[in-house]
């Protein structure tokens, strides 16, 4: 008898367009999810677009900066200077070694003898764009973690091999060779093991971990490092026209694919971010619309749920119908979205595939529509069942 009742009340095309609404939301939004988990690592290798927004500064070399070295330093007023600007979210600065470095192999090692004198710098780990598992080192480690640019191995296999008919190497080739460093400085010379571990996009340098790097300056530098010729520095908006008219203007060298890697970055995720503000915004109004439906039909009817209740229905069998309706119809409205943003990957890896060596992430469609259920599952319970109440309370 309550169904019959309570099914006539019912507005079979305010129940179609909330379920039409949320399906288009609720499928941007997963899709937009989707495609950022699945694309993520992709670009992370392409174009290092998801790279933090930051970028190497440094003084340009004039002639005579030639002779006069200390003109390509920073000093500590600089960079409080350059911190201060409203475009900038920090600055960091390179540390380099202020001891002699040498790279060698032993005779029993499976590769050619050789002797090479190397330079080492460091930088905060977040910075660094690779995050290799060997990183780190601790003071009485006797193996010593190098990172190097991936354009010195290229260097190396299409430059140097080919014109010496040497062989050329892959990165997982060249991260099993072992080899030595020796250190010396202050009277005192020691040798460590190493290998590269990691091959930068973005650091044009020959990097180790920051904390072996401040306690052997310390252990074998002649002098306590205080020049600084390179920073680190992190932009709130790269896209900001101030950050080129500020380098410019106090003549100092930015590498502008770098720069042009973090507008990628930037209007990237401010795409996404926008895609899905529409989503929730999608989404927002379907259930606003679908409880403003719902509040009509109860004040509409206000009588018959008034005595429904004096007869002796409690409030929570009066909304169980409509709990039931619309939870089935956003059951069946995030069946389809799941369906759809299920069929659109398919579609954009397939063309993936197709220009890359693409390999899709673990599908998160399920765990974001399951959530989503129970959150307006919950709402709308509760919101319902609190408007019956008040209604027959009036």
């Amino acid at each position: 008898m309550l169904y019959k009742l309570q099914k006539n009340t019912l507005v079979k095309s305010q129940v179609i367009g909330y379920a039409l609404t949320l399906c288009i939301g609720v499928c941007i939004l997963l899709t937009v999810c989707q495609l950022y988990f699945d694309v993520k690592p992709l670009l992370q290798h392409q174009t290092d677009v998801f790279a933090s927004k930051y970028a190497v500064v440094s003084k340009n070399i004039s002639i005579f900066k030639t002779f006069d070295k200390e003109g390509i330093y920073f000093n500590k007023n600089e960079m409080e200077k350059l911190k201060q600007e409203p475009f900038v979210k920090s600055v960091s600065h390179f540390t380099p070694a202020s001891f002699k470095i040498g790279a060698y192999t032993d005779k029993n090692d499976n590769i050619p003898l050789f002797y090479t004198d190397l330079f080492f710098e460091s930088i905060p780990d977040k910075y660094l764009d690779v995050q290799p598992d060997d990183w780190q080192w601790t003071e009485g480690s006797r193996f010593v973690p190098i990172i190097i640019p991936e354009s010195y191995l290229n260097l190396y296999n299409f430059g140097f091999a080919e014109s010496q008919g040497l062989p050329v190497f892959s990165k997982n080739t060249i991260s099993q060779v072992r080899f030595n460093l020796e250190v010396s400085g202050n009277g005192k010379n020691d040798n460590y093991a190493s290998r590269i571990v990691g091959f930068s996009n973005k650091i044009n340098s020959i990097l180790v971990p920051q904390s072996f790097l401040d306690w052997a300056n310390k252990e074998y530098g002649k002098t306590e490092v205080s020049n600084t010729s390179r920073l680190l520095v992190e932009f709130e908006n790269p896209s900001d026209e101030r950050v080129l008219q500020y380098f410019n203007t106090h003549n100092l060298s930015i590498n502008k694919d770098e720069l042009e890697l973090s507008k990628m970055s930037f209007f990237f995720h401010s795409a996404l971010l926008f895609v899905v503000g529409i989503a929730l915004i999608i989404i927002v109004l379907s259930v606003a619309f679908i409880l403003l439906s719902v509040n009509l039909i109860i004040q509409k009817h206000k009588e018959q749920i008034v005595n429904l209740y004096y007869i002796g229905y409690q409030p929570y069998q009066i909304a169980r119908f409509y709990q039931w309706i619309i939870s089935v119809v956003t059951v069946i409205a995030v069946a389809g979205a799941i369906a759809l943003s299920l069929y659109i990957r398919k579609l954009y890896t397939e063309k993936l595939n197709t220009l890359f060596e693409f390999n899709s992430e673990q599908s998160i469609l399920f765990i974001a529509a399951i959530t989503i259920l129970l959150i307006l599952g919950v709402l709308y319970n509760l919101l319902v069942l609190r408007n019956i109440q008040k209604t027959v309370k009036l």
